[in-house]
């Protein structure tokens, strides 16, 4: 697949240019103060603003009417139940070949669980790849990148589990060759200080990874704004 390159001036120049979409930086604050910074999908309020921040982050999934069952609350409650305690919690330029390889299954389960009832045909539709990346960065913010269906198509030629896992490891090499071109470790605080070196405090570093890859692929593909 196409290569993309990366350093740490081609950074700074994508995320000073994404930072005009601040639309985006409103949403996820707005997700940050309603998860308290720490999401945890065993709570309703938590399940409710993910689906709420998918959504204002264009993954249209439908919202039940009164009375409708709820298969975004009840797949997510599932899925978080089987696998949310084995979501890792490291930096992404610190994770290991095994929690990487982790991942895959992992997101498999959730792009396909459960998302929205359709009242033409009665039938379910699954969460998909883009809101399943999205969500798992959601959940973990500075340790998973999120993708789009340009960016895992022009980078991975494909959205399954496979290609979840070899974005995983491709944006691990991407952080840990910036922080060790900008003399920091790998930890969390090393990723927040690189971002505050980049102009963009607090920002996580899997996102600002995303933030390139939107600008260099999607828009390329597609010019509408994020």
């Amino acid at each position: 697949m196409p290569e993309l390159p990366m350093n740490q001036t081609v950074l700074h120049a994508a995320v000073q240019r994404f930072a005009q979409y601040t639309r985006v930086d409103e949403i996820w604050e707005e997700y940050l103060s309603a998860t308290g910074d720490r999401p945890d999908l065993a709570e309703s309020a938590h399940r409710k603003a993910l689906l709420r921040w998918l959504n204002l982050a264009g993954c249209r999934i439908r919202y039940p009417k009164p009375g409708e069952p709820d298969p975004f609350d009840e797949g997510l409650t599932a899925w978080w139940h089987r696998r949310g305690a084995g979501l890792p919690h490291r930096a992404l330029a610190e994770l290991t070949d095994a929690e990487v390889d982790a991942l895959g299954g992992c997101f498999t389960e959730l792009a396909a669980a459960p998302a929205a009832l359709s009242p033409a045909t009665g039938r379910v539709r699954a969460l998909g790849p883009t809101a399943a990346a999205k969500a798992l960065h959601a959940l973990r913010p500075h340790t998973l990148m999120p993708w789009d269906e340009a960016i895992a198509g022009h980078l991975h030629g494909a959205r399954d589990g496979a290609a979840y896992v070899a974005h995983q490891r491709l944006g691990r090499d991407w952080a840990a060759g910036l922080l060790t071109e900008a003399g920091l470790g790998t930890r969390v605080q090393d990723a927040l200080a690189f971002a505050d070196v980049l102009g963009r405090p607090s920002r996580p570093l899997p996102k600002m990874l995303d933030d390139y890859c939107y600008l260099a692929i999607t828009v390329g593909a597609n010019s509408t704004s994020p």
